[in-house]
């Protein structure tokens, strides 16, 4: 084989692969078009007792970390700020609205060491367990990962939604653990 037929081979496959996998997330998108986007905050947080940076690593369905949640703007790992008060989460990513996550719909919160594309020192994740409800009341239980900057952070984020859950019925949460 000569030069100009690898030069070629290499040029289809650079053209090929970015193509087959923009038609993979389009499908995504389709597969998971029953799934409800997320809440919006208007505005900022009122009133937060934790706040933070974190790494935003990725929402998948719940119970599955390999299945990434692409709807909602929630599907591309990203810098992010989290804060939380006595009404929910709010989790902002860079150029779309911050999501709100009521603290009704808060399932539960651990650690975690793995997720899609992204494996940590022994629960170096934090695993928050909630739903995404839609207006006719279904909701999807989904798992959102997130990387903080130091244990203490971790630890504050922790305690803070574990208070929340605590201050929900016992019928929406589910013993402050997912």
């Amino acid at each position: 084989m000569d030069k100009n037929s690898l030069m070629a081979i290499v040029v289809a496959l650079m053209i090929i692969l970015p193509a087959l996998m923009a038609l993979g997330w389009r499908n995504r998108r389709r597969r998971q078009s029953s799934i409800p986007a997320p809440r919006r905050l208007d505005g900022a947080l009122a009133d937060p007792g934790f706040t933070s940076d974190v790494f935003y690593v990725a929402t998948t369905v719940a119970g599955e970390p390999l299945e990434r949640i692409a709807v909602g703007g929630l599907g591309f790992r990203a810098r992010a700020s989290i804060a939380a008060n006595g009404q929910g989460v709010a989790l902002a990513i860079p150029g779309q609205a911050p999501v709100w996550i009521p603290a009704g719909e808060i399932v539960g919160i651990d650690r975690a060491t793995w997720t899609i594309d992204r494996v940590v020192e022994p629960d170096g994740l934090v695993l928050l367990a909630w739903r995404l409800v839609a207006d006719s009341g279904e909701s999807t239980p989904v798992d959102s990962y997130l990387r903080f900057d130091a244990p203490t952070f971790a630890a504050g984020f922790i305690a803070a939604v574990t208070e929340l859950i605590s201050q929900t019925s016992p019928s929406s949460a589910q013993g402050g653990t997912a």
